[in-house]
């Protein structure tokens, strides 16, 4: 289960966005691991934090008011492939530049991929690792049956 932090400038998201913005990372994030039918588990745990910052707490070298976004994406170990991160980035910045209203913030947009240490993940009393979660994809599968 993912963790999502968004990082921008407070007037550059616009107002009442932040539902839309963790809905689509989220699930965003599912599709690049090949989760096609998330379950109630997956749904609940994959999560979207939105910071929204005074815009004098972003700076680059050229700009003392970049109009930057920083997106930080945690995955379990081993949940993308490389496929599924040059999809995750692509699909990130689209989502932004369409949310904020401007093509040209895939541009500005920056996304991190973490993948957390193995059972360094943890929830429910549980750190989860390689195990762990290929156990919980087969109780999740076998419940679809």
């Amino acid at each position: 289960m993912p963790m999502i932090d968004v990082y921008a400038p407070g007037d550059l998201l616009p107002i009442g966005s932040d539902r839309r913005i963790g809905e689509e990372l989220t699930r965003a994030v599912l599709r690049a691991e090949a989760v096609s039918a998330p379950g109630p588990f997956h749904l609940a745990n994959t999560a979207a934090f939105i910071h929204r910052m005074d815009p004098a707490a972003v700076q680059t070298a050229a700009e003392a008011l970049p109009r930057t976004i920083r997106v930080q994406i945690i995955t379990p170990p081993g949940a993308l492939t490389r496929s599924g991160q040059k999809q995750l980035v692509k699909e990130v910045t689209a989502i932004m530049a369409d949310i904020c209203g401007d093509p040209t913030q895939s541009k500005r947009t920056w996304v991190l991929l973490t993948e957390a240490a193995e059972g360094g993940w943890g929830i429910a009393d549980t750190a989860f690792g390689r195990e762990e979660f290929a156990a919980l994809a087969a109780a999740g599968a076998a419940a679809k049956k």
